[in-house]
Order: structure tokens, then C-alpha cells, then sequence
């Protein structure tokens, strides 16, 4: 498969993706990898790519007012330290391990995106804080949340997947927050993960600027296009195509691997 025939199949992705806050780093990854590219090589790219696009978009939801930066900077931090350990130490991991890891975290996050939300939290403990978001109010139980993003974290960078695909199933079955709220603030989240998964691969000597460059730019486009949807779409049609997806990049990969 040619570079821009690549590049038009990664817009594609990338707009179906960003409408649900995955940005599509998934995807861009099993497209990589099933066009003949190595995992580990696909893993940098496809963080390289997810960067670009998801940034695009994060700037147009933070526009609209989709984006919670507290709630960003709070699980921002804890994304950006354990992608980069995860982008640096992936390169360690067997292709087929990898391939087995992204397969799994892909279905465990369809799966969970289709459960009911909890109920609110009770504020009145030290390890819960409240935050607001507009008129909407929500509740992060930090001994929930700590552990579930760094482990996130840490397997997007070294998979090159996307932060959002636990971060928002995370933000809506824990905290309650509301679907495009999750969705504009995990695309910043994702665009955060992404860069430092990519810095984390670029630091290993994993990465072709020939062959991600204009395959970015079409995910720029792509990214772009799907936040502008995004923002028209009903919050239950976002919830039900981001586990469908899911679900079906799972089983594309695993049977790769047989």
C-alpha cells in the first residue's frame, strides 16, 4: 500500500475516531500493521500521527468549550509520565505480545463503555474531589483514577493506541462526566499521550519522518473534521459507535496474530 493511499485511509480513521475522543491511534496502528509495517515501527508512527490529529481537534473542542483543563492538567500529568515510559521500554516487548496487549485493551474498553454510569460519589472523603464543568458537577475518586490512567497510560505508549479509549469509558463510569465534556477533554488528554509515547519511541531510535509525515497530514484533516461532527453528534450515537469500533479493531487485530 502506497504512502498516500496510507494517508487517505488514515483521514478516514481519523475522522470516524475523533468524533468519540480516541483521536484513533488504535487504528492508525492495525492499518500500519496489516499494510506490512513492523509493530514497533507502526507503534512510533501511529503516536506520531494520533499528536497531530488529536491536537487539531483538541483545539477546535476547547474553542466550544468541551475541554475540562482542571480535570485535563490532573490526569494529563499522570498520561504524559507513564506514555513516555511505555514508548521508551515497548521496543523491549515481542511483536506478538504487543499485538496481544492492544487486542485485549481494545476489547476490555468496548466492553466497559457498554455498562451503566454509577452512581455520583459522595464528596466527603479526603481521596474524592469535586470538580465543575459549566452546570455540570462531577466527582474523581483518586484511588480509582491514579492507578487506571497510569497503567493506561503506559500500555498506550508502548502499543502506540490512543489514552482515550479507557479514559473516556474512566470519566464516564466513574466520575459522571458528561459525553462531550469527556470527549473534548480526553482528545487533549490523547494529543498529550501521543506526544510523549512519540518521544518516548523517537528516544529509542524508532521512528521515519518519510514514511509518518504525510500520513499526518491526513489525520490532521481527518481529526479536524470529526471534532466539527463531534460537536453535532448526540451523546448516545458517540457512546455506541466508540464500543463498536472497539470491538471491531480488537478482533481485527487478534486474528492477525493467528
Amino acid at each position: 500500500m502506497s504512502t498516500w493511499v496510507l494517508a487517505v485511509v488514515i483521514m478516514v480513521i481519523a475522522f470516524v475516531m475523533t468524533m468519540t475522543g480516541r483521536g484513533g491511534g488504535n487504528f492508525f496502528v492495525l492499518t500500519l500493521v496489516l499494510s506490512g509495517i513492523s509493530m514497533n515501527l507502526a507503534a512510533s508512527t501511529g503516536q506520531f500521527i494520533l499528536m497531530c490529529s488529536s491536537l487539531a481537534a483538541a483545539i477546535l473542542f476547547s474553542k466550544q468549550k468541551m475541554n475540562d483543563w482542571k480535570l485535563t492538567i490532573l490526569l494529563g500529568v499522570l498520561v504524559f509520565i507513564s506514555a513516555l515510559a511505555g514508548g521508551y521500554w515497548g521496543t523491549s516487548f515481542d511483536e506478538k505480545v504487543l499485538k496481544l496487549v492492544f487486542s485485549v485493551v481494545m476489547f476490555l474498553a468496548a466492553i466497559l463503555m457498554l455498562r451503566k454510569p454509577k452512581q455520583k460519589l459522595k464528596s466527603n472523603r479526603k481521596w474524592i474531589i469535586t470538580m465543575q464543568s459549566h452546570e455540570d458537577v462531577y466527582h474523581v475518586n483518586l484511588l480509582v483514577t491514579i492507578p487506571i490512567v497510569l497503567i493506561t497510560g503506559f500500555i498506550s505508549g508502548m502499543v502506540g493506541v490512543s489514552g482515550g479509549s479507557f479514559l473516556v469509558p474512566l470519566m464516564l463510569l466513574t466520575m459522571g462526566v458528561p459525553m462531550h465534556v469527556a470527549v473534548g477533554t480526553s482528545t487533549t488528554l490523547v494529543s498529550i499521550s501521543a506526544g510523549a509515547g512519540f518521544f518516548g519511541h523517537l528516544g529509542a531510535g524508532l521512528f521515519d519522518f518519510h514514511l509518518a509525515l504525510p500520513i499526518a497530514v491526513g489525520g490532521v484533516i481527518g481529526g479536524y473534521i470529526g471534532a466539527k461532527m463531534a460537536l453535532k453528534s448526540k451523546p448516545k450515537n458517540l457512546k455506541y459507535l466508540f464500543a463498536g469500533t472497539q470491538l471491531v479493531a480488537s478482533v481485527i487485530m487478534f486474528v492477525s496474530i493467528l
